[in-house]
């Protein structure tokens, strides 16, 4: 994101086996932050019927485990093999990830508009469907961004063996840092001053999601500007 993963890298040229390891768990650590992780996990937790932080954090590590795998299953044979993946394979899941954005802040704005958002302290029963969901939207979310995760750690890794440790830490550190992101989301959501505000503030949020989907998706197919 705007250079920041090719500094990251750069603390790894020339370095000891876990100066490399330190890097590949920074890099995950930092790819929640990016803008379609960002707008993905916002409207996954603020759309969810419970928001507290602890339901938070079980859909931010769903949606985690599922990204992280789908992470290191696309980056694996671009690591062992040293190539990326085919353009056409690489904008079809940018293009599915631009979709499951638009997917979710519909979602939040239909859940606006028919009063749903309200705050509830415990689980409902269908909390488990809802974190398969969250784990298949990570899946789809996983796709994109691997063949750049997998070059960035080319660059700097010549042995195949410690390259796949970097990118199972990397997928690792993913999820991790997805799980806190969601739970510090679900805390700001259940917060006293949050609650009196936050349906009134849905629309607005739904709405910049849905076009930052749109865009996104118009991206992956070059007929927008990408300056991430």
């Amino acid at each position: 994101m705007l250079g920041l993963d090719d500094r990251i890298v750069s603390f790894s040229h020339g370095g000891s086996l876990w100066i490399v390891l330190a890097v590949a768990a920074l890099l995950g650590l930092r790819h929640a932050t990016d803008p379609d992780h960002l707008a993905a996990v916002t409207t996954l937790v603020a759309s969810s019927k419970d928001r507290a932080a602890r339901r938070a954090g079980e859909l931010g590590l769903a949606w985690g485990l599922g990204h992280a795998m789908t992470l290191f299953a696309f980056g694996l044979p671009i690591v062992l093999l040293n190539s990326d993946l085919p353009a056409r394979v690489q904008q079809g899941a940018e293009t599915a990830i631009g979709f499951v954005i638009i997917y979710l802040a519909a979602r939040l704005l239909l859940r606006w508009y028919r009063g749903e958002l309200r705050f509830h302290v415990h689980p409902e029963a269908h909390g488990a469907r809802t974190r398969t969901g969250a784990f298949v939207i990570g899946l789809v979310h996983g796709m994109g961004g691997s063949a750049g995760v997998g070059v960035l750690l080319l660059a700097s890794i010549q042995s195949r063996v410690v390259a796949v440790c970097s990118l199972l830490l990397l997928a690792v550190f993913t999820a991790l840092s997805m799980t806190v992101l969601s739970t510090g989301l679900g805390s700001i959501l259940v917060a006293r001053p949050a609650r009196g505000v936050f349906a009134g503030l849905a629309p607005a949020l739904g709405t910049l999601s849905l076009a930052f989907g749109l865009w996104y998706a118009a991206a992956a197919w070059s007929a927008a500007p990408y300056p991430f």
